[in-house]
């Protein structure tokens, strides 16, 4: 079954991609070892939780 993602749903994926690119710019880490440091912390899922407040604020 291929069910097409809600523009909330992509709206989600692309703020946590993009909280993973900043970071690993900032701890200069690979994708992988960010993704590895997001699922060990609960981050990706903070992220999913709080997008409606979290995605108004600046990446600075």
């Amino acid at each position: 079954m291929n069910k097409e993602m809600t523009k909330k749903e992509l709206d989600i994926v692309y703020f946590i991609s993009f909280c993973i690119e900043q970071y690993k710019v900032h701890i200069s880490a690979s994708g992988a070892e960010v993704m590895d440091l997001f699922d060990k912390y609960g981050v990706t899922e903070y992220l999913f939780e709080n997008f409606e407040v979290l995605h108004t604020e600046s990446h600075v």
